[in-house]
């Protein structure tokens, strides 16, 4: 078992029984002083003390191991950094600290930014709405993001689920598609065929349970045909698995749970698909080549983008990544967060990041590094993802997929290898939108910011008519 820390889980668990450290130590089995320790994380946990602690406290072993705690730094550094605070954000050493003596308040603290950052988005929602409507801190997609995001976006149990399921499929990744049409019928009693688009003229996939038949529409490419036959063995063998987590969720709405029932198994789906360590290994050895990882496992360019952001096993992580993609108008239609940046959670992303000018050079990858208003430094990669189309609105089917990490990782990436990175000049300068972004001089700047007031000078005009 590889070292484990639980400090500040341990001494919140004390607190909430109101047992003393003498108390808990007799329930464990253990010494005070060795309580002590394990609370201050100069002990690492062990298998015994764990089971210990699961049987005296009733607590799920998971929620003890979870390595949420680089999670929850990274989210308190962004937190901090806000603009709505002063400069000069506390360092490293003090937000450790906080985290190990003071995890309630840093938790109450995250989650009053969350409000703050959701009202914010709200009001300016509201903005430009005629009608009334009742605000809503959280939208469905907005809870399923924070699922994954306090997840790492890594989903062990559907891992080994998706490992147990390749290895017994056998054969080659290229059979794939023959593969799991044989292991839907013969373990599942399904069968598969492909419709023509007259036939469903409205959906890409339909799954009748009852009936033992699933249809594929023709409109389906290969790569997405495999993918939807392993989301249907994910929806009848890794169900249990993905209901816990709806479970755990906190999510009420009918219609949140069933989105994150769909993007559960569609990761275990990609799972299957692309095998974790196979996966990275290529990844590694590509230098993070997207196309190259794609051709070796026969699946899109998107879908491998997305996998990469879920590369977070202990003891086997590869780099973090988010993902997002957006259509012509800047709609966010899915977003996955492994980093710090801070992602626009709808329409009104910054025009000075390439993930919009990707729709100018279809195929093609733009790389360019960029730096948020709170000197977070990120590199990504931007590029056109054409979608399967059920009509002949042939221009709908274009979205934009962008994927980037911190800039610390870059010279691990191929795309990053041209580029300076000591150029002063290298970074643009861009933000979450322009309704929370601080930058003073940007030509781009559509909305005066909502926290934020510009200096304007009747006698001077500047970059934009929002300050001069």
């Amino acid at each position: 078992m590889s070292k484990t820390f639980i400090g500040p889980q341990l001494r919140q668990l004390r607190r909430q029984n109101k047992h003393t450290q003498a108390q808990m130590a007799q329930r464990l089995g253990i010494s005070p002083a060795y309580v002590n320790l394990l609370e201050n994380n100069q002990r690492s946990l062990s298998v015994q003390v764990l089971v210990a602690l699961t049987e005296a406290y009733g607590v799920d072993m998971r929620s003890l191991v979870t390595n949420s705690e680089a999670t929850k730094l990274a989210d308190l550094r962004t937190a901090v950094r806000d603009p709505v605070f002063a400069d000069d954000p506390p360092d490293l050493t003090e937000l450790r600290s906080a985290l190990d003596h003071a995890p309630t308040l840093v938790d109450r603290f995250l989650h009053l930014h969350q409000t703050h950052r959701a009202m914010t988005d709200q009001f300016r929602r509201l903005a430009g709405r005629s009608s009334g409507n009742d605000l809503q801190l959280k939208s469905p997609e907005t809870a399923i993001h924070d699922v994954f995001r306090a997840n790492e976006n890594h989903f062990a149990p559907l891992e080994d689920q998706a490992e147990n399921l390749r290895a017994r499929l056998g054969g080659d990744n290229d059979d794939m598609y023959a593969l799991l049409k044989r292991h839907l019928r013969l373990e599942h009693g399904i069968a598969s065929s492909v419709r023509k688009l007259s036939d469903m003229p409205s959906a890409f996939r339909l799954f009748r349970e009852t009936d033992g038949v699933v249809y594929l529409s023709e409109a389906l490419d290969h790569a997405n045909r495999i993918f939807q036959l392993a989301h249907v063995i994910g929806l009848l063998e890794a169900r249990d698995t993905v209901q816990e987590y709806v479970s755990a969720s906190g999510i009420t709405e009918d219609a949140g749970r069933a989105r994150l029932t769909v993007e559960l198994t569609n990761y275990f789906a990609a799972a299957v698909l692309m095998p974790y360590s196979e996966f990275l290994s290529l990844a590694e050895a590509t230098r993070y080549d997207i196309d190259r990882v794609a051709a070796g496992f026969g699946t899109s360019f998107e879908m491998v983008c997305q996998r990469l952001t879920t590369l977070q096993r202990d003891g086997q992580r590869g780099i973090p990544f988010f993902f997002l993609r957006v259509d012509r108008a800047g709609n966010v239609s899915k977003r996955f967060n492994a980093t710090t940046i801070a992602l626009a959670e709808e329409g009104g992303a910054c025009p000075v990041w390439d993930i919009h000018g990707a729709f100018q050079v279809p195929g093609q990858i733009l790389p360019q590094f960029v730096e948020m208003p709170d000197k977070g430094r990120f590199f990504t990669l931007s590029r056109t993802s054409d979608r399967p189309m059920l009509g002949p609105r042939l221009q709908a089917r274009r979205l934009v997929v962008a994927i980037g990490c911190d800039t610390d990782h870059a010279p691990r990436i191929g795309y990053a290898r041209r580029f300076n990175m000591s150029d002063t000049q290298l970074f643009a300068p861009i933000g979450t939108s322009c309704h929370v972004c601080p930058r003073q001089a940007c030509s781009q700047r559509a909305h005066q910011p909502l926290h934020v007031t510009l200096p304007v000078d009747a006698n001077r005009r500047g970059q934009t008519r929002y300050e001069s």
